[in-house]
């Protein structure tokens, strides 16, 4: 069970993926790409109909819509440039991603100047009690 979903996920990456190459892809009906960007917009927005923290139900919006409307994307694309665009997000995907160092430092050091920031207020709120 556990393999199975794991490449159950693991297409629904490459389709998203696919559905971003789609978009982009200047002979996808308008249709296609609006529904596509709405689609990976959901998909990465940090706002969800049903919020997470709510048990079970938070999921089961993400668990329900995106592969419906990825489902709903895709056949609104023609097969042929829908094959084009799997393939390339497939290939894409198989190569290493390019890593940076200065960018996780960066990143960590952004995360490390939050992190003093709440530790300083939150002093600042004990002070005050």
């Amino acid at each position: 069970m556990n393999g199975r979903w794991k490449a159950w996920v693991a297409e629904r990456k490459k389709d998203t993926y696919a559905l971003y190459l789609a978009s982009r892809e200047p002979r996808v009906p308008l249709a296609a790409k609006v529904i596509a960007v709405l689609v990976v917009a959901y998909l990465l927005s940090p706002v969800d109909l049903i919020p997470d923290f709510i048990p079970v139900l938070g999921y089961m919006d993400d668990m329900v819509l995106v592969p419906l409307g990825i489902a709903i994307a895709i056949r609104c694309i023609p097969p042929g440039i829908w094959q084009e665009c799997r393939s390339q997000a497939c290939d894409r995907l198989a190569s290493t991603l390019p890593r940076s160092r200065a960018a996780s430092i960066v990143i960590a050091i952004v995360w490390a100047g939050m992190a003093a920031l709440m530790i300083f207020f939150a002093l600042g709120m004990l002070d005050r009690l």
